[in-house]
């Protein structure tokens, strides 16, 4: 049944237009419905026939059967009987197979088959579409081969119908926007196959370059320099850089790098390569290739550091601030890992006999002093883990796998204290394999504290390449707080410290009281740090002896505790210094509020915190001229010097001056809230926290194909770090503390943790 078809009338605007060519189209929809059920009529037809053939091949077939049975007392026949079945059984011996030849088969289909069918040639639409600049429409051709019989004139009647409207529809459009659009639709459906494009392969001098290229830390730990590797690189590529970037490349495309940039060209030529192999790389050569979930929706940051409250250093001051600013933001949980010592261990550590029986005593204390200074309870958690103080390091020595005190649920971000000292004995999981982003953060510059002892210059440099190699093995990032550290390899430098909020309000109530007229400053200069030889009482003793005639007005106080106090008074008393020692306290004391004058000559800190502290209260601060002070120079009360002349000149110029009150911007720079933004820049935590991809690895496709032989490097590094570490000879003969490959029965029960497995004394498996 072919639905009629309504002339249409002339439109006058576009929308009756829109309707024609609407309506032009659905009712060639509907007629291959029609068809479509003509054709399933058909079928249906079709079925029952073969389904007779059936029947009337079984009749015969039990014919056959009946002739051919003979039962064991056959009844009597007539002769007339026997004569009709003679006479009938060629006859259906004839028909079965006449019935069975393919022939009869076939006329049998060809009978039966549609007798017509209706099909819309749409490249007809496409060509009267195209052809539109000629002016010319074609007529849309129906095969009248496969028209149906019976209805051939109505259907002749109907195409001339539709092909009138159908004309007067895309005439009556004179702008060519409509038809442009449809072109272009028409276009991307009619896509001629795209040839397949052959990429050469790789020759010898493009491998050697690549594996030059990738083999950067190996040649770095051997002390080859990244210049020498580069113009090997640039020497292998040679002429024919332009030619291989033009093969890489589609003839229609341009290159995304610079022609310049040897190093990208051939990164993006092994990617092609990789790419036309079929090949991608989905897991490293030395990890597990874990995948980390977020259970909930918010990321999980673990600070482990090296210190912990009341011993006041900067390992154990800094990382809680941090924790505590971290945790105001919504994005994150926060979890600060500190290290927890025995008794024994705490009575060498913790100053005027501060013990804790248990790890919610310390916890406590911790949380007090810090709600004290910041003003605000801060939401997060404090997990302790093993560890055991060395008096030849003066340090706090991990025990056991550190790693493993935090839950794989909670392993998304790591922030390492001081990597290097966390990481030189580890004998554990990998960091950078459970965590999603390590972040390290170097405080001690060990190399200079190194130099100063015996053998100094030999130890030094043993340390410096495996601080190198800890680092490429466990971080993914590494912040330095100052250039006066060893360059590492994945770190930038930033001050990523901030100050104690109290002294910010010290500086704020010292600035008032000087614009009330008030006199703040009545003492004059002091010094405070561990009273030990490498915080600079050597400089100080030494400037002071030389120039003891000059600096005769100067009467310096020292505030400080340590193992070298004794040493350090009795050369003072030698040189008959002036000099008073005093017992050291915190730097809020209200007792220091009232010098004018801080001297720090140190050259052995990364960046000294009682310096940031000094300016923070508004006081002038005399400093060497040196990387470790690079952040404060931008204050105008940071005076430095770079010879004893120059010092003394400083002394005199802060004696006889009062200090400039603190900006709201310089007081916002100290801040631990500027502080924590510089952090999450530098750290690329901002772009974990917010799910962003790496801008580096969306410049080039090669991220997905190439496998990284950096990390295959890096691995392997971890890999021999962790056979080291788990031969206990190899550590004692590096200075190890004897049992800190695991955590002993004290730790155990200190933090009920059940006792670790027996495990290989040789290997550590």
């Amino acid at each position: 049944m072919v639905d009629p078809v309504i002339e249409p009338s002339q439109p006058s605007t576009s929308t009756a237009k829109a309707e024609k060519a609407l309506s032009f189209i659905s009712r060639g929809w509907r007629e291959v419905r029609n068809s479509a059920g003509a054709d399933l009529q058909l079928m249906r037809a079709r079925a029952t026939s073969f389904k007779n053939l059936a029947t009337f091949r079984e009749l015969e077939n039990f014919l056959n059967s009946a002739s051919s049975f003979q039962p064991p007392h056959p009844p009597p026949s007539s002769p007339a009987e026997l004569e009709f079945v003679k006479r009938l059984q060629p006859k259906l011996s004839e028909i079965r197979r006449a019935y069975s030849s393919p022939d009869f088969s076939r006329k049998v289909l060809q009978k039966w088959s549609p007798r017509a069918r209706i099909r819309i040639d749409l490249s007809a639409i496409k060509k009267a579409i195209v052809s539109e600049v000629e002016d010319t429409i074609k007529v849309i051709d129906f095969d009248s081969n496969l028209v149906w019989r019976g209805q051939k004139k109505v259907r002749e009647k109907e195409l001339e119908r539709k092909s009138s409207s159908s004309s007067e529809i895309f005439g009556n459009f004179k702008s060519k926007e409509f038809v442009e659009k449809v072109k272009a639709a028409l276009k991307s459906i009619y896509k001629e196959p795209q040839e397949s494009k052959e990429v050469p392969p790789l020759d010898i001098p493009e491998l050697l370059a690549y594996l030059v290229k990738q083999s950067g830390p190996l040649f770095d730990q051997l002390g080859v320099g990244r210049d020498i590797c580069d113009k090997v690189v640039e020497a292998l590529r040679g002429r024919r850089k332009d030619q291989l970037i033009c093969r890489s490349l589609s003839p229609s495309e341009t290159s995304p790098i610079e022609k310049d940039n040897v190093h990208d060209e051939l990164d993006l030529r092994i990617a092609s390569v990789l790419q036309s192999t079929g090949h991608c790389y989905e897991g490293g050569f030395w990890s597990d290739s874990v995948n980390h979930d977020l259970a909930d929706k918010k990321h999980h940051v673990a600070i482990v550091t090296t210190a912990s409250l009341p011993w006041m250093t900067g390992t154990a001051v800094n990382p809680l601030f941090r924790a505590a600013y971290l945790s105001n933001s919504a994005k994150q949980k926060v979890t600060l890992l500190v290290p927890w010592l025995c008794k024994s261990d705490q009575e060498l550590v913790y100053p005027n006999n501060l013990t804790f029986n248990s790890t919610e005593e310390q916890e406590t204390y911790m949380r007090n002093w810090l709600e004290e200074r910041v003003g605000f309870k801060a939401d997060f958690k404090i997990t302790f883990y093993p560890g055991k103080f060395s008096k030849g390091r003066r340090s706090i020595i991990p025990a056991g796998d550190t790693s493993q005190f935090i839950s794989p649920r909670e392993a998304d971000i790591a922030i390492l204290e001081e990597p290097e000292h966390l990481n030189w004995y580890h004998h554990g999981k990998r960091w950078t394999d459970k965590f999603n982003h390590v972040v390290g953060v170097v405080h001690t510059n060990y190399l200079e504290y190194i130099k100063r002892e015996k053998n100094g210059a030999l130890q030094a440099f043993f340390v410096k390449h495996i601080n190198n190699l800890v680092i490429r093995a466990y971080c993914h990032k590494v912040l330095r707080l100052s250039a006066a550290t060893q360059d590492l390899p994945r770190s930038v430098i930033c001050n990523v410290h901030g100050v104690n909020p109290k002294f910010l309000k010290v500086g704020e109530k010292v600035a008032a009281e000087r614009e009330l007229g008030q006199q703040v400053f009545s003492k004059g200069a002091y010094f405070l740090g561990k009273m030990v030889w490498a915080k600079g009482y050597r400089e100080l003793i030494d400037l002071l002896a030389k120039h003891r005639s000059d600096l005769d007005v100067l009467k310096l106080d020292i505030y400080g505790n340590g193992e070298d106090s004794l040493e350090v008074q009795s050369a003072a008393k030698k040189l008959d210094l002036n000099l008073n020692f005093l017992k050291g306290r915190d730097h809020a004391d209200d007792s220091l509020h009232s010098y004018k004058v801080f001297i720090n000559p140190s050259v052995s800190d990364v960046l000294c915190t009682a310096t940031a502290e000094a300016l923070a209260m508004g006081k002038f601060v005399i400093c060497a001229d040196h990387p470790s002070n690079e952040f404060f120079r931008a204050f105008p009360n940071c005076l430095t010097y770079k010879t004893s002349e120059d010092f003394v000149a400083r002394v005199r110029e802060a004696l006889a001056n009062e200090p400039q009150a603190l900006t709201p911007e310089q007081r916002h720079h100290l801040s631990w809230e500027a502080a924590t933004q510089r952090f999450m820049e530098c750290s690329e935590l901002d772009r974990v926290l917010n799910n962003c991809q790496d801008i580096v690895h969306k410049k080039m496709t090669k991220s997905v194909s190439m496998p990284p032989f950096t990390e295959v490097v890096d691995g392997g590094l971890a890999f021999a770090h962790y056979c080291f570490t788990g031969n206990e000879v190899l550590r004692l003969s590096t200075g190890a503390i004897p049992g800190t490959r695991d955590y002993d029965k004290q730790h155990c029960k200190d933090l009920h943790l059940l006792l670790p497995q027996v495990q290989n004394p040789i290997y550590g498996w």
